[in-house]
């Protein structure tokens, strides 16, 4: 009778009791999936940004100039000395000396280093960029990989390889994001984005898949639709660049002819079987900020990060900056996760795969 409990007891139990090395290692394995937006200019060693990714090994940060608690004070970027001094300072933080960090900088509306901070701060948007020739694009981008790698930023999420599709989008054709309607010239203006970026050793990411250019409504405020407006050439230009992609951003659009349940973000469909299994880009998978209000709305934390990696993203983006009311800790983050693994909503096989694209995509540093 007492060994028949015994044996009960140890099935019940076996996925909640893992070695101290175990835990440890899939602890630091999650930490490199996270990429973490904080609020502070510098990152001494006393600082929780510098303990989490000591602690947890966090894989990448993202940087925001706009400081939605203050709007008088700077997030991250102030200056490019400060700048500078930050991204040392993180490095320092990091076991490898790899963090990736991480900034919006396409040209036009988006780009972070402002001139008002002591960067160039007028590099073209897309839509202006079409009008160059081969080499002034090159030679534009390089300038702006110049300028990221100066102040130690190593991976820029950018280029879009949205289709300007639809005149009333307001997120890709009202703020010129686009290259184009046509998905050649889109991944030729996108590759030789990449390579520019590439001559300064700073990383990319084609975004956002499947298709962000035929949408209305903004993912940063709630649910988008693109059901009806989508085209299936919007997968085009991930499929001309799936071998020199470095890696992809997957939207929050909701769209019934790809998967009926879940935004793409969110979706096994999306991820796995239509980019990695269909369009056969085998790298690191990025989430769009898991924050906006498409999946906050929507799905609790912990639901999200379930749904997220069980889709095969790699890294799963908080960045900490649409709602000051709704910051996220690193440890909450790692702690949920690590509960998903132990009652098995996620496999540790997806959190391995992950580390090992990271590991790979960072080899490229």
């Amino acid at each position: 009778m007492l060994k028949k409990i015994l044996i009960l007891f140890s099935i019940v139990t076996t996925p909640f009791m893992l070695h101290a090395g175990d835990y440890l290692s899939l602890e630091k394995k999650i930490g490199q999936m996270l990429m973490v937006g904080f609020h502070g200019t510098s990152a001494p060693k006393s600082s929780q940004i510098c303990k989490d990714i000591k602690k947890y090994n966090v894989g990448s940060v993202i940087l925001f100039d706009y400081n939605p608690v203050n709007k008088n004070e700077p997030k991250n970027i102030a200056t490019k000395k400060q700048l500078t001094k930050l991204t040392k300072e993180l490095q320092a933080c990091s076991s490898d000396g790899k963090l990736l960090i991480a900034v919006d900088q396409e040209g036009g509306k988006v780009q972070r280093l402002k001139s008002k901070y002591g960067f160039y701060g007028k590099f073209p948007k897309a839509s202006d960029v079409i009008k160059m020739d081969q080499s002034q694009i090159f030679n534009t981008y390089k300038k702006m990989s110049k300028e990221l790698r100066s102040v130690g930023i190593n991976y820029d999420l950018a280029p879009v390889v949205d289709l300007d599709i639809n005149m009333k989008n307001h997120v890709i054709h009202g703020l010129g994001r686009s290259f184009g309607k046509d998905p050649k010239i889109v991944a030729k203006y996108a590759s030789t984005f990449i390579d520019a970026m590439h001559s300064n050793g700073v990383l990319t990411s084609l975004k956002h898949f499947p298709g962000h250019g035929s949408s209305v409504g903004d993912t940063h405020k709630g649910f988008v639709d693109v059901t009806n407006l989508w085209k299936k050439n919007e997968l085009e230009p991930y499929r001309l660049l799936k071998d020199k992609a470095d890696t992809v951003m997957v939207a929050h659009v909701f769209n019934k002819k790809i998967d009926r349940t879940y935004p793409a973000s969110l979706s096994f469909t999306t991820v796995t079987k239509k980019l990695r299994w269909r369009l056969g880009y085998h790298g690191v998978v990025i989430t769009d900020d898991l924050q906006m209000g498409a999946i906050s709305k929507k799905y609790g934390l912990k639901n999200t990060l379930k749904l997220a990696i069980n889709a095969g993203n790699d890294i799963l983006l908080f960045g900490n900056q649409l709602d000051p009311s709704k910051i996220v800790s690193t440890k909450r983050l790692v702690d949920t996760i690590m509960l998903l693994v132990k009652s098995g909503d996620v496999e540790i096989e997806n959190i391995n795969k992950a580390y090992t694209r990271i590991q790979k995509l960072k080899k490229k540093l």
